[in-house]
C-alpha cells in the first residue's frame, strides 16, 4: 500500500499531541507496522451501563487523510454498535461531504464516545439494546477481549487492569 507523506506526519503529529493530551476514557496506539490503522479501547464512563466495561476497535485512514475521513469500527460487542462493521458517522468514511480536515485523531475519538452515549438509533453500525443488556455486555466485554490476541499485544496496560479487575 503507497502510503501518503501527508497522511503519515499528520498522524505522527496527532499521536505525539494523544500521548500529552489523552481523550478521557479512551486509549490509542497505531500499529507498528501501518500508521493508517490505528486501534484504540474506550473504557466505559462511570455514569453510563457502559461503566466497567472495555471496547477495542479501530480507526482506518486513507491514504489522502486528513483530507478524506476514516472507516470507524469496534470489535467488542457493547450494546451499541454492530461488531466488525463499519460505523456511518459524520466523522467517518459514511460520510465525507461533512467532514473537515482540521479534525484530528483525538476529535474522532472524542466524537465517537459521545455518540456511543447517545440513544440514537438508525445508523449504519448501531444496534439498539436495553441499559441491562449494555450493563451485560461491559462485565463480558473483560473476558471478551482478553481472548483478543491483538488487544492484548497493543494494550498491554489496560490488560493488567482488566486482570486485576477480574481477580478481585
Amino acid at each position: 500500500m503507497a502510503r501518503n507523506f501527508g497522511a503519515t506526519s499528520r498522524l505522527k503529529k496527532d499521536y505525539k499531541t494523544l500521548k500529552r493530551e489523552p481523550v478521557p476514557y479512551v486509549v490509542t496506539e497505531p500499529l507498528e507496522d501501518n500508521i493508517l490503522e490505528w486501534h484504540y479501547v474506550v473504557q466505559g464512563p462511570e455514569d453510563s451501563p457502559y461503566h466497567g466495561g472495555y471496547y477495542h476497535g479501530k480507526l482506518v485512514f486513507p491514504d489522502n487523510f486528513p483530507f478524506k475521513p476514516p472507516e470507524i469500527q469496534m470489535f467488542t460487542p457493547s450494546g451499541r454498535f454492530e461488531t466488525n462493521t463499519a460505523i456511518c458517522l459524520s466523522m467517518s468514511s459514511f460520510h465525507p461531504e461533512s467532514w473537515n480536515p482540521s479534525w484530528t485523531v483525538g476529535t474522532i475519538l472524542t466524537g465517537l464516545l459521545s455518540f456511543m452515549m447517545e440513544d440514537a438509533a438508525g445508523a449504519v453500525g448501531t444496534v439498539q439494546s436495553s441499559e441491562e443488556e449494555k450493563k451485560r455486555m461491559a462485565r463480558q466485554s473483560l473476558n471478551y477481549n482478553l481472548n483478543n490476541t491483538q488487544f492484548v499485544e497493543l494494550f498491554p496496560e489496560t490488560v493488567s487492569k482488566i486482570r486485576q479487575i477480574l481477580s478481585n
